[in-house]
């Protein structure tokens, strides 16, 4: 089958495209025909080399973390597929390689598709919304009444994350580029900031979350915005020990973590708010309940291109360049 192989780590390099075996589903796997792929900055940054210590892969292997397909083949163990169901999904850590005509997924990272949308729109939800469900759910609580702030909002994140926080009853604030004003307060957002035009801390104070997607200097000034007790959530790093000890990382890599944190961690301690870090983990359960908040048309899915299946490389480098409104998708077929 054809796929886009990482033949070694190198930055800014480009994917080969070419053959591999199509794979077999083991006993609790699923076969899935990929339809369209989601593109993310996590494929770069493994490309670049960037998780090696903590996400072991060994090339050549393919890369993808988001699909979207057809159901072609079903493992002895199986129960909650059959072929011929169209799914959508993100496969777990060391499982990954959606940009692939065929991939072997686990039943448990796997969710029916969305009735109420394409291909193409489907396979741009299971990352982003797993990482928005798993920051404002389940790290954050967050309840109805209180105020978030989510960083990029015009972001693949930060358009889903903006619409569920809104579902849960929240008054949401986002940063953002003058062009994507209008398209933030489109999806909900009550209070836009304009970063070439303000500071988002001398603005915003009392806020409960702040959900963070960019770099150490935002990192920190989003303290800043949190009243006591708040959370600061970052999926962009740096990683700390909760995340260390989930991974099973060695004790070398645990202390190199652990002092990476500290500064944030004590900063945050000092402001009496709390930190930590999410690496979002595949999850076929919230990717149902995601679903019917879709259905329902509680949430709508933001995509920028759709780029054929052989052009993955020139979308990995568009996605790159930080202008990407929404996600970015691959149609295989």
């Amino acid at each position: 089958m054809k796929a886009f192989i990482l033949d070694r780590y190198k930055k800014k390099s480009a994917l080969r495209f070419g053959e591999v075996p199509e794979p077999t589903p083991g006993h609790n796997e699923v076969l899935v025909e990929v339809h369209a792929a989601g593109l993310n900055l996590l494929d770069s940054k493994i490309r670049d080399g960037e998780f090696k210590p903590i996400l072991p892969y060994k090339p050549p292997f393919v890369l993808g973390h988001d699909l979207a397909g057809v159901v072609v083949k079903v493992g002895q163990r199986v129960t909650g597929f059959k072929p011929g169901d169209e799914v959508y999904g993100r496969p777990r850590d060391g499982r990954i390689g959606t940009f692939a005509e065929y991939i072997a997924v686990s039943e448990g990272d796997l969710a029916l598709k969305p009735k109420n949308l394409s291909m193409e729109e489907a396979a741009s939800i299971p990352l982003v919304g797993l990482t928005a469900w798993q920051v404002l759910v389940d790290k954050a609580n967050l309840r109805k009444g209180q105020k978030v702030l989510i960083h990029a909002g015009s972001g693949g994140v930060g358009t889903f994350a903006i619409q569920l926080a809104k579902h849960l009853g929240a008054t949401v604030a986002t940063t953002t580029g003058t062009s994507n004003v209008e398209l933030v307060k489109g999806l909900g957002a009550d209070v836009v900031i304009d970063y070439k035009r303000e500071e988002f801390d001398k603005v915003l104070s009392g806020y409960d979350v702040v959900l963070n997607t960019l770099g150490s200097d935002t990192l920190e000034k989003s303290l800043d915005v949190l009243k006591p007790g708040g959370k600061l959530i970052s999926i962009s790093g740096p990683p700390d020990v909760y995340f260390a000890r989930n991974q099973g990382l060695n004790f070398v890599l645990r202390q190199v973590l652990l002092i990476l944190s500290f500064g944030i961690r004590r900063k945050a301690k000092a402001r009496q708010v709390s930190y930590s870090f999410l690496f979002m983990r595949a999850n076929g359960d919230q990717l149902r309940q995601i679903a019917q908040l879709v259905e329902s048309g509680v949430i709508k899915p933001v995509i920028d291109k759709v780029f054929p299946f052989e052009a993955t490389n020139e979308a990995l480098a568009y996605i790159e360049t930080g202008r990407s409104k929404g996600k970015v998708v691959v149609k295989l077929r």
